[in-house]
């Protein structure tokens, strides 16, 4: 059993017979009345946000997720294999089960993939992950000082804002959570 004290982004928790994520908490102690634990929170196999409120030392029961990692190789058109690097087995998900991670999914891409009660209802990409731009409209000199951003799609299929000052080609680190550019990735010549 979990506390409102065990309470950490990321914790996975049941609640009302469904699995769920911690996305945020807050610890509120009131002048008058007891302290309470402000939480948004996100059902792991709908991916539904919503906002629950736990008093101090409420017990919560940890969900009966199983976590696995995979290594993504392939997709087949709107089927991704996976491959369990202990068991060697390969498992194919259908494109509405990976939802918006499948836009930043790279091939060989080492994955946690989530089984509640048997069955796998989410995958967990790294926090970051590397990608090649494959289309942007092409920056325009002078205009790399303003700070502004413009679409671009990656080799992946997502679509994220970039600086100006990058082109196709380019390889930049995004962060899979926020679905947001970090960085640009320095080319490594052999």
């Amino acid at each position: 059993m979990y506390t409102t004290a065990d309470f950490r982004t990321g914790l996975k928790i049941e609640f009302d017979g469904k699995p769920l994520m911690i996305m945020e908490f807050l610890h509120v102690k009131p002048g008058k009345g007891g302290a309470f634990v402000r939480t948004k929170l996100k059902n792991i196999i709908t991916g539904q946000v919503l906002e629950k409120t736990f008093r101090a030392g409420e017990k919560v029961t940890p969900p009966n997720i199983e976590e696995k990692e995979m290594q993504y190789l392939y997709q087949d058109r709107d089927e991704f294999c996976f491959m369990d690097i202990e068991t060697y087995d390969q498992v194919f998900l259908k494109a509405e089960q990976l939802k918006d991670n499948r836009l930043f999914l790279k091939e060989n891409t080492n994955v946690k993939v989530l089984i509640y009660n048997e069955r796998i209802v989410d995958v967990e990409l790294p926090n970051f992950v590397d990608l090649e731009i494959t289309q942007t409209e092409p920056g325009v000199k002078g205009n790399t000082v303003t700070g502004g951003s413009k679409p671009a799609t990656l080799e992946s299929g997502g679509v994220i804002q970039v600086p100006l000052f990058l082109n196709v080609g380019d390889r930049v680190k995004v962060d899979t959570r926020s679905k947001e550019y970090i960085e640009r990735v320095e080319q490594r010549i052999n």
